[in-house]
C-alpha cells in the first residue's frame, strides 16, 4: 500500500469525525437560536467553553493513551501497550466523575465566570446543569475514539461519530423544536448522542481487544504520568478555541456588548469547525506518526508529517473559499437578527486571514506530541490564547475597540504560525543529523 493511501485511509475518517464533533455545537446554535432568537444563541456561547473543558478532558486523556499504545506497539511490547490501554480507562473513569460532581454542584458558579449575567447567566446554567450530568458520556466518547483509531479502526470511529451526530440532530429536533424544552432539550441531545458514539466504541474495544479494568493501581500509577504528559497537549489543542472563545468574549461584552458576542457566536461555530478539521487531519496522521516514531523509521515518519501539512493546508483554503461565498448566510442559518447578520458577513473575513496559518500550528503540534516531545507541543498549544489576550489588553483601548478585538485574535494566531515553523525546522534538523 502507498504511504499516501495509506495515509489517506487513516487521515480522511479522522477529517470526518472531528468535523461532525464541531457540527455538534452548531446543531444546537441552530435549533435554540431559531427558538429562542439572539439570546438563546448567546447562551450557548457563552457556556459552551464549560462543554469544551468535558470533551478535551477526555480527547487528552484518550489520545495520551493512545500515542503511548501506539510506540508501545512499534516497539513490540505487547503487554506494555495494553497497560496503557487498560490504565487509560480508569483516568477517564476518574477524571469524568470528578468533573461531573463539580460542574453538577456548581453550574452557576462555572458560567459566571465566562462573564454571563442575568438571562444569560441563567439559561447557560440550565445547559450545564444537564451537560455535567452526561459528563461520563462525554469523556468516554472522546477518550475512545483516538484508542480505536490507533488499533486500526479509522473508519469504524467515523461510524461512530456519524451516529452520534445523527441521533443529536433527531433528538435535538424533538426535544428543542416540537417539545419545546429550550436549553434542557439542546443540551439532553448533546449528551445522548455522544452517549450512543461512547456505546458503539466500548462494543469495539470489547471485540477487538482483551481490555479489563482488572489492573494494580501500582501501573495506573506507573502509566498515568506518560499519557498526561503527551495527553496534556491535545486536551490543550481542544481547548484552546474555546479559550479564546472566552477572551473574545469577555472584551466584545465590554467593547460591543450583546451584539457583538451574537456575532462572534455565529463566527465561532464556523471557523472552529474548519479548526476542527484541521485538528482531524493531525490527530489521524498521529498513529502513523506514533507507529514510525517507535519503530525509529524517520524516513516514513517525515513523509507522513509533510503529507499532513500539504493536505492540512489545501483543507484550511477550501474552507476559507467556502466561508466567503456563504458568509451572507450564516446568520440566517441560526435565526440572528437582521443587524447581527450583517455584522457577521462585515466581520468574517477577518477570521478567514488566520485559517492558513492555524493549520501550520496544528499539524506541528499534533506531530510534536505523537513522537513525545512535548514541551515543544505545550508552547504551540498555550501560547495562541496568551498572545491573544496580551494583544487585546493593548490593541483595543489604543487603536479602535471592538474592530481590534476580531485582529488581535488573528494576530496571535499568525505568530503562533511562524513560532510553530520555526519548532519545526529545529526538530526536522535533528532528525536530518540522526539519519546522516
Amino acid at each position: 500500500m502507498s504511504d499516501l493511501r495509506t495515509f489517506m485511509n487513516y487521515v480522511i475518517p479522522s477529517v470526518l469525525s472531528f468535523a461532525l464533533s464541531g457540527v455538534y455545537a452548531i446543531v444546537d446554535g441552530f435549533f435554540v437560536g431559531n427558538t429562542m432568537g439572539d439570546i438563546g444563541l448567546s447562551a450557548i456561547n457563552v457556556a459552551y467553553p464549560i462543554t469544551a473543558v468535558i470533551l478535551a478532558v477526555g480527547t487528552g486523556i484518550g489520545m495520551g493513551g493512545a500515542v503511548q499504545y501506539s510506540i508501545s506497539s512499534a516497539q513490540n511490547k505487547p503487554k506494555k501497550a495494553m497497560n496503557f490501554v487498560n490504565g487509560t480507562l480508569w483516568l477517564l473513569i476518574v477524571s469524568s466523575i470528578i468533573i461531573t460532581l463539580s460542574a453538577g454542584l456548581f453550574p452557576e458558579f462555572f458560567v459566571s465566570l465566562l462573564g454571563a449575567k442575568g438571562t444569560l447567566l441563567e439559561m447557560g446554567t440550565i445547559y450545564i446543569r444537564v451537560i455535567a450530568l452526561g459528563a461520563f458520556l462525554q469523556i468516554g466518547s472522546t477518550g475512545l475514539v483516538p484508542m480505536i483509531r490507533n488499533y486500526g479502526g479509522a473508519f469504524f470511529s467515523m461510524v461512530a461519530m456519524i451516529s452520534g451526530f445523527v441521533t443529536n440532530i433527531i433528538l435535538d429536533y424533538l426535544l428543542v423544536w416540537v417539545l419545546n424544552l429550550g436549553m434542557t432539550g439542546a443540551g439532553l441531545a448533546t449528551i445522548l448522542g455522544e452517549g450512543l458514539t461512547f456505546l458503539l466504541a466500548m462494543i469495539y474495544l470489547l471485540k477487538k481487544s482483551s481490555i479489563s479494568l482488572k489492573i494494580p493501581l501500582s501501573i495506573i500509577k506507573k502509566i498515568s504520568g506518560p499519557v498526561i504528559r503527551v495527553g496534556i497537549a491535545p486536551f490543550g489543542m481542544s481547548l484552546a478555541p474555546n479559550i479564546s472563545l472566552v477572551i473574545i468574549n469577555w472584551f466584545s461584552i465590554k467593547y460591543g456588548g450583546d451584539r457583538a458576542v451574537a456575532t462572534y457566536a455565529c463566527i465561532s461555530y464556523v471557523i472552529c469547525v474548519i479548526y476542527l478539521i484541521l485538528q482531524g487531519v493531525g490527530d489521524g496522521s498521529q498513529p502513523l506518526m506514533s507507529r514510525y516514531y517507535g519503530a525509529k523509521n524517520l524516513h516514513k515518519l517525515k513523509i507522513t508529517r509533510d503529507m499532513a501539512y500539504v493536505f492540512s493546508l489545501i483543507l484550511a483554503l477550501l474552507g476559507c473559499f467556502a466561508t466567503f461565498y456563504a458568509k451572507g448566510a450564516i446568520g440566517a442559518l441560526f435565526g440572528t437578527s437582521a443587524s447581527v447578520n450583517a455584522e457577521i458577513e462585515k466581520i468574517i473575513p477577518i477570521f478567514l486571514v488566520s485559517v492558513p496559518f492555524v493549520s501550520i500550528s496544528r499539524i506541528a503540534t499534533a506531530s510534536f506530541y505523537a513522537t513525545e516531545k512535548t514541551a515543544f507541543s505545550y508552547v504551540l498549544t498555550f501560547i495562541e490564547p496568551v498572545l491573544m489576550l496580551i494583544l487585546m489588553l493593548i490593541l483595543p483601548p489604543l487603536f479602535g475597540g471592538q474592530i481590534m478585538v476580531w485582529w488581535s485574535s488573528v494576530f496571535a494566531r499568525i505568530i503562533s504560525a511562524i513560532l510553530a515553523y520555526a519548532l519545526k525546522l529545529v526538530v526536522e534538523k535533528s532528525e536530518k543529523t540522526q539519519l546522516s
